[in-house]
């Protein structure tokens, strides 16, 4: 039976008419769901509770950087501590100094490190600083590998542009967006048709997610990452891992250490705010220390570093570190990839389960799904019956077909098996 959600209602009625779409992003959006998005009025560890007093097991986790789950006492507690200081000074503190040697501690390729204030700003900045310090024009990027909104960046991208079939969009100059090319991901052999076809020493760099989760979960096939790597150094190409989702959450060090992989740059967003609006991007000193003041690359943010992002973040990662959970996020993930499998056997519904550690995925299409052509097969007519069904059972994912979801430290084996059966439940009823 359906939940009220009469307040939900009232609230995105009243936001509609001052927010464009009634949200201030795409994503939280439930066109691609139907119905209008609930309105959370509180959360706490692995639930989340909206705006009708309905509570629901949280698969979003604020789309990836609650690792820890809704309200940690250790970031709580840090945030007060700050607030007796102040949440902005536009000047250098000691919080960010130890941030910045947190990340480059635990990430071995990153040796200097710049905060901003979002994935999309650390995104777009790492790539100026590749074309900046190559001399070079051209960024190669995957299909449904989502980087941001930055204009050169929104070329066949995934997460809520996916969610609603647009391969770019309005305002994108063609000069700006010339510069991108977008291919298929998974694909090396294309990879290299591509560089070649640019032309020798014109590509800056190529920039990928390395387990993709903005199509849904796309694990790379094996091989791949190691391939784009080599053919990077061959070409004298940077690679930049777009770390956003994985920084932190696969593993301490994130994919890269996860799959054995050194990129040249990395940007990171998500865990690294602890629930908090932050950005940053590193990689080699000789790098980095192109960005102005060292060097000729401009980049600027008011609050960049600012107190209360560094301190949640902080708290987060110190924790990470020295609780170290990832053996059991990591044997959590499979305990859902292989009830889930199970539920839809059992309900004769084709479904490809995927996971990466904490992050956890499944599409309706037998698969394989190695590419975003294949994520854009799946059946999200059916996915869209069972978003409704599984938040009518207190489940509460993505609302999208093409979305990871997140696991996180406060989530119990006795949730996951809820969850497997409220799953088993919708696919008998709607199959």
């Amino acid at each position: 039976m359906s939940r009220s959600q009469t307040n939900s209602a009232s609230l995105y009625d009243r936001a509609a008419r001052v927010i464009p779409g009634g949200v201030n992003s795409p994503v939280r959006a439930f066109q691609a769901v139907g119905g209008e998005p609930l309105f959370i009025r509180e959360g706490d560890g692995a639930e989340i509770v909206d705006a009708d007093g309905n509570s629901y097991i949280d698969y979003v986790g604020s789309w990836g950087p609650l690792i820890l789950g809704h309200r940690p006492p250790v970031v709580v507690e840090a945030l007060r501590g700050v607030l007796e200081r102040g949440t902005s000074f536009g000047a250098p503190t000691d919080i960010e100094v130890e941030m910045a040697e947190l990340i480059c501690e635990v990430v071995p390729s990153v040796e200097m490190v710049r905060m901003v204030n979002s994935g999309t700003e650390a995104c777009m900045t790492s790539l100026r600083l590749a074309r900046g310090v190559t001399g070079r024009d051209h960024v190669i990027k995957f299909n449904g590998c989502y980087h941001g909104h930055s204009d050169g960046l929104l070329v066949e991208a995934g997460s809520g542009v996916a969610t609603f079939g647009i391969s770019g969009s309005p305002g994108v100059p063609g000069d700006v967006a010339r510069c991108t090319a977008s291919i298929e991901f998974n694909d090396l052999d294309l990879l290299r048709r591509t560089v070649d076809g640019i032309g020798p020493g014109k590509v800056a760099a190529v920039i990928l997610e390395p387990v993709p989760g903005n199509m849904g979960l796309v694990p790379p096939a094996e091989g791949f990452l190691q391939g784009v790597r080599d053919l990077c150094t061959e070409h004298g190409i940077l690679l930049i891992f777009d770390e956003v989702m994985t920084g932190f959450r696969v593993a301490l060090g994130g994919a890269q250490e996860r799959f054995g992989i050194t990129p040249d740059l990395s940007t990171y967003s998500k865990v690294i705010g602890g629930g908090l609006p932050v950005g940053a991007f590193g990689g080699r000193a000789e790098l980095m220390s192109q960005l102005a003041p060292a060097g000729p690359v401009y980049q600027a943010g008011t609050l960049s570093g600012n107190p209360l992002a560094m301190t949640a973040g902080l708290a987060t990662l110190r924790h990470l570190r020295d609780t170290d959970p990832y053996d059991g996020l990591e044997d959590l993930g499979r305990r859902w990839v292989e009830g889930m499998r199970s539920a839809a056997a059992s309900a004769g519904v084709p479904a490809t389960v995927a996971h990466c550690g904490s992050m956890v995925g499944m599409f309706f299409h037998p698969g394989p799904v190695r590419s975003y052509a294949e994520a854009r097969q799946t059946d999200t007519e059916l996915f869209q019956r069972y978003f409704r069904g599984m938040l009518d059972e207190g489940i509460y994912l993505a609302p999208s077909a093409f979305e990871a979801g997140f696991l996180s430290t406060r989530h119990t084996e006795e949730m996951v098996d809820r969850t497997v059966e409220a799953a088993g439940r919708v696919l008998g009823r709607i199959s």
